[in-house]
């Protein structure tokens, strides 16, 4: 049957597909399996890297990631030569492949969408995705899963694991600060040398002001744990999992409660602990954040003078 998962961010959604696609493939060579669709590259790259560390007992399974940014010949290459049995990207150029007769996708009987309602936002993401799932063969499984759900999703199934008031992280500290926009700079220093992180994410409105992470090596870098200090757009706002990050700071407001949700998710994955600090700068930042409090039924307040490391330290566990 068709399936649609909600569940608050960091409880494991990426596992629930991975593990029942593993679980039901059964791989023949030369063919596509399994495709899993996301929105952006460094989501992709993730998820391929879970298939490959659940996969790791059964070698037969091959799986590949393909997304913009690297040259299509690669690509037609690798499926040529080693045809994976689970393919994971974005829809562009997953569409690209598939319209070129170099992914053959009339095996799949799986179909994922992660973040599906991300994509399905986008009018062009969302053509793109629909031209992929008529490519697929009809009698394909649908699994779909985010954090929050549009309401004009509605497959057969539909499992939500709480209700979406409830989607504030378990153990996240949440505050945020008053402050003019020429004070984020000297704010955010200061707080970067006062609290105890493992790795902290700075969320920024513009690619202007995180021109450094259009590069995916310094990403992987960062998940990697060889770099403590990210500064994103919300390009790494959804789905993106990197454990060791304790802190988000949204040095700039996000545009909706929702963004809200998925920035701050960053922090306190699975449960662990987690501190999320927002900069308030003008009525707008303080209209999106009553929105964050009235819709999550949660009361954000003033970042004290001096905060408890232990309420979001996550050192004990490391």
């Amino acid at each position: 049957m068709d399936v649609i998962c909600q569940a608050k961010s960091g409880m494991g959604k990426t596992a629930v597909f991975v593990l029942s696609t593993l679980q039901q493939i059964e791989p023949v060579a030369g063919q596509v399996a399994a495709l899993v669709l996301c929105h952006t590259r460094e989501l992709a790259y993730q998820i391929c890297h879970e298939f490959e560390r659940f996969s790791t007992y059964l070698p037969d399974i091959k799986v590949a990631v393909f997304y913009g940014g690297v040259n299509i010949k690669v690509h037609k290459d690798l499926l040529k030569n080693e045809c994976p049995h689970i393919v994971v990207g974005t829809p562009g150029r997953i569409l690209g492949l598939a319209r070129d007769k170099d992914l053959g996708l009339k095996n799949v009987r799986h179909f994922i969408l992660d973040e599906c309602d991300k994509m399905l936002e986008s009018l062009d993401m969302r053509k793109d995705v629909q031209e992929i799932f008529k490519m697929t063969p009809h009698d394909k499984q649908v699994m779909m899963f985010s954090a929050t759900l549009s309401k004009e999703i509605r497959p057969p199934m539909e499992i939500y694991v709480d209700d979406e008031a409830k989607l504030t992280l378990h153990g996240l500290v949440q505050h945020y600060i008053k402050l003019s926009e020429l004070e984020k700079n000297r704010k955010l220093n200061d707080l970067l040398d006062a609290l105890d992180f493992n790795q902290v994410v700075i969320f920024v409105k513009s690619v202007n002001r995180a021109a450094e992470l259009n590069k995916l090596t310094r990403y992987k870098s960062f998940k990697e744990g060889h770099k403590r200090i990210l500064v994103a757009t919300d390009l790494v706002g959804r789905g993106i999992d990197i454990e060791r990050v304790n802190i988000v700071i949204n040095y700039d407001m996000p545009d909706s409660a929702d963004t809200y949700l998925h920035r701050v998710g960053r922090a306190g994955r699975f449960g662990t602990k987690g501190l999320a600090i927002t900069f308030v700068a003008s009525a707008s930042d303080s209209d999106v954040l009553n929105q964050v409090q009235e819709r999550f039924e949660v009361d954000i307040k003033e970042l004290p003078e001096q905060i408890d490391t232990s309420t979001y330290s996550m050192n004990h566990f490391l």
